[in-house]
């Protein structure tokens, strides 16, 4: 791998470590402001709002510059949305702003990749892509719970700077200037890939040819066969994890007795998982064997299903572990096949742009499906079941899609 890649690998860890503390803060925001339940989902929804709205913009746009260019002005958004919480702005206007910059970050920083290395080498920087950044999803929940909810830590922060009252003069103020700091070695680390990327010529159209020519580009990415069964196959995973994301902190308080802080701590036995599971994809998975991985998104719908059996933090440790490893290794060989194909049948900004529109699509259906489920007092057991169904069942349909297509 060259040295500009592991400068990107950095750049979206402490990016996406950052999002991940800031939802946390949001979250505990929402309790502190005696905002109803369900409005913790619609956080999640309003920050993959922006995904949906501006896909069909965000491919061209992404493909005007440098993409390493994009990180870092996205980044930028990223980090002025979270100083809005400092102007006592509402947390899901904060935490949407977020959104809109991510949803320039995420076709940036995955297009690029198909872009700076050949295609054998996809899967290995999925692996690392993925690995790294679930890594940094977790252990931003954990350090989002440690800057919001533990009071120890609130008082360290609060000590740190005691020459500093207007950073950090409050816990709130503290949390952000936390945040507010990863998100700055995020653009540092940007800074070294500022002009790594290509730039298409073409991409700068008309807004009814770019809303025609994302049409065709989806459209064309669903008649593909890898790319179909790809496509379903992330659009499901996504939508289910960010549920997961949400709805395994509020498991582990009612299942487990734990506190916000050590929930958001729990999730990082998950990380673990995932990047053991990430890193044997991208060791023993080839490209061309990346449809051979689905049978793994079955177990891992039957292992969610295991979930309401659990009650104590000693077995919810082996079994989260066991989790994470299914997913890391069933989610990037499919994440790869589809940057592949996408690549192949078009710009690599366009093909990303139509996948996080279809990701997210999944995404804002299950967490509204979620937040309908908390409004109506849903069993946690009850959805945990419902989703592990909703994988298994899905992954043996599309398993048998991909194997009707290939014999076809």
């Amino acid at each position: 791998m060259k040295p500009a890649f592991f400068a990107i690998v950095g750049a979206q860890f402490f990016s996406s470590l950052a999002d991940s503390a800031l939802f946390i803060l949001c979250v505990s925001l929402v309790t502190t402001l005696a905002f109803p339940e369900w409005m913790t989902p619609m956080l999640k929804m309003g920050f993959v709002l922006s995904y949906i709205l501006l896909a069909p913009f965000a491919g061209a746009f992404v493909d005007m510059f440098p993409k390493g260019r994009v990180m870092l002005v996205t980044n930028t958004i990223k980090m002025f949305g979270c100083s809005l919480i400092l102007a006592k702005a509402n947390p899901l206007l904060a935490y949407g702003i977020v959104g809109f910059g991510a949803s320039g970050y995420s076709p940036a920083k995955y297009g690029i990749l198909a872009e700076v290395l050949p295609a054998r080498r996809l899967v290995a920087a999925n692996g690392w892509i993925e690995g790294t950044t679930v890594v940094a999803t977790i252990l931003g929940t954990i350090l989002g719970g440690l800057i919001s909810a533990n009071q120890h830590t609130i008082a360290w922060l609060l000590t740190m700077a005691p020459a500093y009252p207007g950073i950090a003069g409050t816990p709130l103020r503290a949390a952000v200037a936390v945040i507010v700091l990863t998100y700055f070695i995020a653009g540092v680390l940007n800074l070294c890939v500022v002009n790594a990327g290509a730039r298409h010529a073409k991409a700068r159209r008309s807004l009814p040819s770019l809303l025609l020519d994302f049409y065709r580009c989806n459209s064309t990415l669903w008649r593909d066969r890898e790319g179909r069964v790809s496509l379903g196959v992330t659009s499901l995973f996504w939508g289910a994890g960010m549920v997961l994301q949400i709805l395994l902190l509020a498991w582990a308080q009612s299942a487990l007795s734990l506190g916000l802080d050590k929930a958001a701590a729990l999730q990082g036995v998950f990380a673990l998982g995932v990047v053991i599971g990430a890193a044997i994809a991208g060791k023993t998975v080839p490209l061309v064997r990346s449809m051979s991985v689905m049978p793994v998104g079955i177990v891992l719908g039957v292992a969610l299903c295991a979930m309401v059996f659990v009650h104590t933090v000693q077995a919810a440790l082996p079994l989260l572990l066991a989790i994470g490893g299914l997913a890391g290794l069933f989610v990037v060989p499919m994440n790869a096949i589809l940057q592949h194909r996408g690549h192949s049948l078009m710009s690599a900004g366009q093909s990303i742009a139509v996948q996080n529109f279809n990701e997210n699509l999944a995404i804002l259906a299950m967490t509204a499906s979620y937040a309908m489920a908390l409004q109506v007092k849903l069993a946690m057991n009850t959805v945990l079941i419902l989703i592990g169904l909703l994988i298994a069942l899905a992954m043996l349909y599309l398993r048998a899609v991909a194997n009707t297509s290939q014999h076809a």
